[in-house]
This record gives structure tokens, C-alpha cells and sequence, in this order.
């Protein structure tokens, strides 16, 4: 590889390290990126955070042959399965859309959000998919239990140095980073709240499953999400019942996956019937979008901060207000009284903001007590599965500008005002503190030193 060639990904690159760079220059193999649209990995000059933590080095051959299932054709062939003649095969398709990607959708079929978010449902359920659910109700869960966590941490803090900062845990990219490289540095840090889509398997394959009265091996659960991280998530072991043999998320396709498969299929959006989406709860579910504050990532620093300065000290934060560090992906939050700071929390977002991050972690100069980290820069909106140019490689700002639009139109709600959670902690499990809730709602995180698949030359 020629010194211009390596200065040039270097350039792109948001996650170069020596090692891997020593690696190319070496003459191992290059890094292959994933095709938006069909999810295989291909030859890029590109490198992302993603495309450098899962690239062959670093993937032992468990997990490759699980990532190698989270595409099209494995979901094609159990819908080609539901049409044979075997009953014993088929299964109950299920879908879970994260709502970070019906803004994608909305904007390419040039429609409202919630006109687009009918007709996905619409796609879906004629390619075979009975229910189609917005993971919005997941998120509640998990916001609400980060919430409850973050109050635990700082009333700790004086005597468990692990306390805080508190990082939030629904970025896959940011928690595989920590665990294989940063290690017992930061994974006691991370908040246990499981991610909503995490949740939403739990939600689909525990209570759906039981009030529908379906086996979990009839249940097959797929997400549509913003990002290729997710499908990591999805195969990670705790997420994994032995007992029943069954996963919470069975298959994890991207925005980017779906349209493509759309256009596979020369489908036009004005054909597609508008179909309303189903409701964990049923008909006494509620039917309108909405979705929770913040920079379009489900808000979880907004949420926090604001149930925080109320429950810690009394204060009623209407409106949060940024200030902007390094740049747009690095900005903190302040609640000050009487010229005291009480909380100082930040916001990272895209991998370069995070090694500036881990750098001050490092030297003991992090001032906040917790932190909202997304692997990618601009946020949920903004991932890879969905924001990509045409062309492949770069971000289509433009895009993620109207998906962002797109998405602020949604009406906001707290979740603590969903009155489906509320039933679901006491129907589905046995109340907010139980060990039901504990177990399904929250997970672990493992530092570097527990890994068993940690590769030689991950040395960052």
C-alpha cells in the first residue's frame, strides 16, 4: 500500500490506530465496508468505527457466522418457508422499527413521518410480516430505567469510585469499543439499562409472545434500524436464551436494507397501502407517533438531566440549553444555582470527540456525571445504515438535515406520562423494582480482561 494510499484513509478515517495502520502496512487485507443497501461487506477505502471494530481481525468465527445471518435473504428464507406447505415451519414474523428510521423513509418517499411510517407497515406486511412495531415504547423503558440508575450512581458517589461518570449504554459501537479496548477504565462506568431495541426483544419474545399464547420457536423477531452496529448487538450471548433457544432479536436489517429491497422489488410508494401500526398492547395501545427529546437519539441526557436537577435538588428544567466545546458532536450541559454548579453532563458524539474523551478520562479531567456517547457523529440519525451517500462512503448531509427535520415534527412525550408503561411494569413485570424488571430490563458489560475472543493485536 502506497504512502498516499495510507495518507488518504487516514484522512477518513475515524477510528486510525497505529496497530491497524501497521497492520496495512504490512500487506494484511484491507478493511471491508458494509453495502448500505445489501449489508455485504465490500472493499472501501473508507474506514468507520464500525467497519474497524468488526473487520476480520477483530471478529472470532462465532461471530462472524451470527453477523453473516443478519441480512435479506435470511429473512427471505423464512418468509419463503411461511408459503411452503410445512405448518410446522412457519413462523410468526414480527417487526420492530426503530423511530430513528422512519425519518429515512419519510424522506425518501417524500411523505409525512407518519405516512411513512404506514407505509413501511404496509411494505412489510405484504412481504409476509404480521406485526409491525415503533420501538418508541422500548425506549421509554429504557430512559426510565437509566434515569432511576443515574439517581443510584450520584447518591453513591462519595464512596464507589465507579459511580461516576455514568455513560449511557444504547450505542453498540461505543459498547463494543469499551469493552474490547478501553476495558475496566470504563465499562463499570456504563449505565446497565439495557438499549430499546434490546428491550423491544425482550417485550416481543416475553410478554407479545405470551399474550398471543406463541411459541418463541414460532417467533421470529426483526428490527429495522439506523445502523449496522446494531446487528453486533443483537448476537451478543446474554441476549441469547440457551434454555429456550431463542434470541430476543432475531435478525437486524438497516433503513438502507429495506428501501434497497424495496427497490429490488420495484415497489412504488404510492401503491403501498397505508397501514397503521400495531400496538404491543393492542387496541388499548396508543396509535399517534411521537417521540422523546433531544438531538433525534431518543434523548437520553435530556431526560436525565431534567429528572435529576428535579429529584437531587428540586429544580424544574424546562428547556435544556447547549454549549458547544470542540464542536457540534462535543457539547456539555449545566445546572447552576447560585453561581454552584450541581450537574455538568456532555454530550459526545462520533468517534474522535470520544478519543478526546477516553484522553481526559485518562488524566482524571472528566467534570461530568454522565455522558450521552454515540459512535456516530451527528447521532442515531446520522448511522450508517441509512445516511450515506448514493455514491457510498461519505454522509449525505443534506439528508440527514431533512431526516432531522422530519423527525422534530413528532409530538413529544415523557415516558413517565406513557400510561403503557405503566401498565407493562405492573402486568409484565410485577412492578418498577422487581427482580423481573431488573433481569429483563438491564444487562453487564465486560471489560477487556473478561473477553475471550480479545484479538493479539488490539492495542490501541
Amino acid at each position: 500500500m502506497s504512502e498516499v494510499s495510507i495518507a488518504k484513509r487516514k484522512e477518513k478515517c475515524e477510528n486510525c490506530t497505529k496497530q491497524c495502520n501497521k497492520k496495512q502496512g504490512e500487506g494484511a487485507s484491507p478493511h471491508r465496508e458494509r453495502d448500505e443497501a445489501t449489508g455485504e461487506r465490500q472493499e472501501g477505502s473508507q474506514l468507520l468505527l464500525s467497519a474497524c471494530l468488526s473487520c476480520d481481525g477483530c471478529l472470532s468465527e462465532d461471530e462472524t457466522l451470527k453477523i453473516s445471518q443478519q441480512n435479506l435473504e435470511e429473512v427471505k428464507r423464512v418468509l419463503a418457508l411461511n408459503k411452503k406447505c410445512d405448518v410446522s415451519k412457519h413462523k410468526v414474523l414480527v417487526a420492530s422499527v426503530c423511530p430513528q428510521s422512519l425519518p429515512f423513509f419519510a424522506v425518501r418517499f417524500g411523505v409525512d413521518i407518519t405516512e411513512a411510517a404506514q407505509k413501511l407497515c404496509g411494505f412489510l406486511k405484504s412481504l409476509g410480516v404480521q406485526y409491525v412495531f415503533d420501538t418508541t415504547l422500548a425506549a421509554g423503558f429504557s430512559i426510565l430505567e437509566s434515569q432511576k440508575e443515574f439517581i443510584q450512581r450520584y447518591r453513591r458517589r462519595n464512596h464507589d469510585s465507579h459511580a461516576l461518570p455514568m455513560f449511557t449504554s444504547s450505542c453498540p459501537g461505543w459498547i463494543r469499543y469499551s469493552e474490547h479496548v478501553l476495558g475496566s477504565l470504563v465499562t463499570p462506568h456504563i449505565c446497565t439499562a439495557r438499549s430499546p431495541q434490546q428491550i423491544m426483544g425482550c417485550l416481543v419474545k416475553d410478554y407479545f409472545s405470551k399474550q398471543q399464547k406463541l411459541s418463541l420457536e414460532k417467533v421470529y423477531h426483526m428490527v429495522v434500524a439506523p445502523c449496522f452496529d446494531k446487528k453486533f448487538e443483537a448476537v451478543r450471548e446474554e441476549f441469547y436464551s440457551t434454555l429456550l433457544e431463542s434470541r430476543d432479536v432475531d435478525c437486524v436489517l438497516t433503513s438502507g436494507e429495506i428501501y434497497y429491497l424495496m427497490e429490488q422489488r420495484k415497489v412504488s410508494v404510492d401503491e403501498l397501502d397505508s397501514v397503521t401500526l400495531d400496538q404491543v398492547l393492542g387496541e388499548s395501545g396508543d396509535v399517534a407517533l411521537v417521540r422523546h427529546d433531544g438531538r433525534g437519539s431518543e434523548g437520553f441526557l435530556e431526560h436525565i438531566f431534567k429528572h435529576a436537577a428535579k429529584e437531587l435538588f428540586g429544580v424544574d428544567v424546562h428547556e435544556i440549553t447547549y454549549k458547544t466545546l470542540r464542536n457540534r458532536d462535543f457539547q456539555e450541559v449545566t445546572l447552576e444555582r447560585d453561581g454552584e454548579t450541581l450537574l455538568q453532563f456532555a454530550a459526545v458524539y462520533g468517534f474522535r470527540n470520544i478519543q478526546t474523551l477516553v484522553h481526559r478520562m485518562r488524566k482524571g479531567r472528566v467534570p461530568y456525571q454522565l455522558v450521552e456517547v454515540l459512535s456516530c457523529p451527528g447521532g442515531c440519525l446520522s448511522g450508517r445504515g441509512q445516511a450515506e451517500s448514493e455514491t457510498g462512503g461519505q454522509v449525505d448531509k443534506a439528508l440527514v438535515q431533512q431526516m432531522e427535520e422530519a423527525y422534530s415534527s413528532l409530538p413529544v412525550r415523557l415516558p413517565e406520562l406513557n400510561p403503557a408503561l405503566n401498565t407493562l411494569y405492573q402486568d409484565w413485570l410485577q412492578g418498577q423494582d422487581s427482580s423481573q424488571a431488573n433481569k429483563l430490563l438491564h444487562t453487564h458489560y465486560k471489560s477487556q480482561s473478561q473477553m475471550h475472543t480479545q484479538p493479539a493485536h488490539m492495542q490501541w
